[in-house]
């Protein structure tokens, strides 16, 4: 695991001095060769400094680096119209480097050092290369949300380290306190984003360039998810008597903001709740503590990933071409891009849990789990796939149809590098469904 670190640390005098398109080869580099240093087995490989990699932290590193090799490739026109792209590159390598940590780590210190560490990069991208004035409020509502529920956490670490001794993840074990349990959680819970704690999600996501929203949506949203995998054998006393709660709150909000997504107005806005949906979905399957629920949420989030950064990408190809976000303006693309409206129409059919996306089978197996636990999880589920069905065709009619804006001038079909970067985004969400039983190993 060491040699994955140094090699980022190196990259990160490189982003300085070297060419925009050097760097994002070695970002290819650097994931194509996590992608091959893995042995598929039940154990937990590469322990080193207490970090280590079992399945489930490879799935999210190798989501992690593919994702961040792609937000460069979206990136051009930093390059092109040079905003600050070297300082750009410094920030993705710490990104990488805290996020490839984060996932990688065996002690529950650690992780929460990495865990916080991760959110300074995304803020500095918000912040820094967003389009309106209102990034600053996104940014201050994304460090609050996150830095008011994380000091309880360190508190509770340092409560447990006092108790065991000891703040490895396989050696802790039935810890039985509510007080315990809420603080580690929450942190988890704002991450996700659980609903009653979303409200920073679609503030970040409309504020945040393309980098921004991508690593948001493609992994970000996956670090509460990971790490309430990671804690449930630690408080499965508690969790089997108060779980239950939260997933009649992920089952109702999930069905709430499905209804929210259907009055958006604006693409991003409505991608952003789409995702809080999505989340909801992964957070009942991972609070039914099965082991299809837990299956199913990695396999959900792997697909969300790949799927929600998607989205996020056409969004932005149109923002770029028209400097409108809002779907009253952004209409008859169908007529100008008939290429790009392909994708379209794929990634909201995968939003939306087509065949032979790994969105369908992530939700087979979390419908399978949440109403296993209890059968009147079935209606909201049934809710669920229902309006999340609505608001994916009703953003690609509303985009694609209609009658073009007048305002538009200068418009171009889309180059080679866009269709690359849609391509890599669709190619492992397909490719993933025909080696699904890999995901499974490590549960």
């Amino acid at each position: 695991m060491m040699k994955f670190v140094f090699f980022m640390l190196f990259m990160i005098p490189l982003g300085f001095f070297s060419s925009f398109w050097i760097m994002q080869f070695l970002f290819f580099i650097v994931s194509f060769m996590f992608l091959f240093s893995f042995s598929f087995n039940y154990l937990v490989m590469n322990i080193s400094m207490s970090l280590g990699c079992d399945l489930l932290s490879f799935m999210m590193i190798l989501l992690s680096f593919w994702i961040c090799s792609l937000m460069i490739l979206s990136s051009e026109s930093l390059f092109k119209n040079n905003i600050y792209y070297n300082l750009f590159m410094f920030v993705m390598v710490i990104l990488m480097l805290s996020l490839f940590l984060t996932f990688s780590s065996l002690n529950m210190f650690i992780f929460y050092i990495f865990f916080e560490i991760s959110l300074i990069p995304t803020l500095f991208l918000i912040i820094g290369w967003g389009y309106q004035p209102e990034r600053i409020e996104a940014g201050l509502y994304l460090l609050f949300y996150t830095l008011l529920v994380s000091l309880p956490m360190m508190v509770a670490l340092f409560y447990l380290f006092d108790n065991k001794n000891i703040l490895e993840f396989y050696f802790l074990k039935n810890i039985d306190s509510v007080f315990i349990y809420m603080c580690v959680n929450l942190v988890f819970f704002v991450k996700m984003p659980m609903f009653f704690v979303h409200l920073w999600l679609p503030k970040a996501h409309v504020e945040a360039s393309i980098s921004g929203s991508m690593i948001l949506a493609g992994v970000m949203l996956k670090l509460g998810g990971y790490g309430l995998i990671r804690l449930m054998v630690v408080f499965m006393k508690i969790g089997i008597k108060i779980n239950y709660l939260f997933i009649v709150i992920s089952m109702v909000g999930g069905v709430i903001v499905s209804l929210l997504c259907i009055r958006q107005s604006d693409m991003k806005s409505l991608i952003a709740y789409s995702s809080v949906a999505h989340m909801g979905l992964v957070l009942g399957g991972i609070m039914t503590m099965s082991l299809w629920g837990l299956f199913g949420s990695l396999v959900m989030m792997l697909a969300h990933g790949f799927c929600s950064s998607g989205l996020f990408c056409l969004s932005n190809i149109l923002y770029e071409r028209i400097h409108s976000r809002s779907l009253y303006l952004v209409k008859g693309m169908l007529n100008l891009m008939p290429s790009m409206s392909l994708f379209w129409f794929l990634f909201c059919c995968f939003n939306m849990a087509a065949p032979p996306s790994l969105n369908l089978l992530g939700e087979i197996i979390l419908i399978n789990s949440l109403v296993s636990f209890s059968s009147l999880n079935m209606l909201a589920l049934m809710l669920m796939s229902f309006f999340g069905a609505v608001y994916s065709l009703f953003l690609y009619s509303y985009s694609q149809h209609g009658k073009v804006y007048s305002g538009s001038f200068s418009f171009y079909m889309g180059v080679n590098r866009e269709y690359l970067l849609l391509f890599l985004h669709l190619f492992p969400l397909n490719l993933l469904v025909l080696k699904s039983e890999y995901l499974v190993i490590c549960f």
